[in-house]
């Protein structure tokens, strides 16, 4: 993987790839804010997809599954500002601006598209990720407790998110499963996302669904593919990473081996 970053501070970097695509599944512990500088990333998460270039700004909220895919355009590589917003450095600015927090809906993603209020704090970032030395915690506190404040001017709501501090508990296994299926994490981390330890979430797993992890997973990753290419006339090499594949011919192993043949979106395609 051609994947290179930059660290001004602990929460301040520059990433980019510079390969024809990298896709992760990636579960964040904290709260990011990415700016998109140049290439394309394409968000899939709940069975969505979204596409995002340069300009766009990405807000990902902790403990949320989601696919990012990664990919140069236009002769450039993709390259993103990352700001990182630790529960730490939150309960500190919310201890000094207090909110009554109240439950939301299961948290996404968000984009900013344009906006010259975010537009104007990458601005002023942009000359710190030429420095040599790392960035004073002083002035990384000035332009982290910005970006919080210009996220709460644009989305007042979202004090809701940010100032809440709990840890995933205990939730349906099942309902879980059927939304998330399709993002590869360790089994510790389905245990953690569902209120459990790994041992609990391998007892009751195979309570709920009569099999292990892993063929459960594989069997509904293979599934989903089956209805993307035969009734969405989709070609395998488009969705074998959105079902949940790494590889592609990984994926046309295990699609032949399961269905009896290899897929194909229509017939006569190789």
């Amino acid at each position: 993987m051609a994947y290179e970053s930059h660290y001004i501070h602990p929460d301040l970097k520059i990433s980019g790839f510079t390969e024809h695509f990298h896709k992760s599944d990636v579960l964040f512990e904290e709260h990011l804010l990415v700016w998109l500088i140049s290439g394309e990333t394409k968000i899939i998460q709940r069975g969505q997809a979204h596409l995002f270039g340069a300009g766009d700004t990405l807000f990902f909220p902790r403990h949320e599954l989601v696919t990012v895919i990664n990919y140069p355009k236009d002769g450039l590589p993709h390259r993103s500002a990352v700001m990182h917003l630790t529960s730490h450095r939150l309960e500190a600015y919310y201890a000094k601006n207090k909110v009554d927090v109240k439950p939301v809906p299961k948290p996404a993603f968000r984009t900013f598209d344009k906006h010259p209020l975010l537009q104007s704090c990458l601005a002023s970032l942009a000359p710190y990720f030429d420095l040599r030395d790392p960035l004073p915690e002083a002035l990384a506190t000035i332009k982290i407790e910005e970006a919080i404040t210009i996220l709460r001017t644009l989305e007042p709501e979202i004090d809701h998110l940010l100032a809440d501090f709990g840890e995933p508990g205990k939730i349906n296994l099942a309902d879980f499963m059927e939304q998330h299926y399709m993002y590869n994490l360790p089994m510790s981390k389905f245990g953690y996302l569902t209120g459990r330890s790994l041992t609990t979430f391998k007892r009751d797993f195979k309570k709920t669904f009569q099999t292990t992890p892993q063929k459960w997973l594989t069997e509904k990753r293979l599934d989903l593919a089956h209805y993307l290419i035969r009734e969405k006339k989709r070609r395998p090499s488009e969705v074998y990473l959105e079902a949940g594949f790494e590889n592609l011919s990984h994926f046309g192993y295990a699609f032949k081996k399961h269905f009896g043949y290899a897929p194909k979106w229509h017939e006569g395609e190789k």
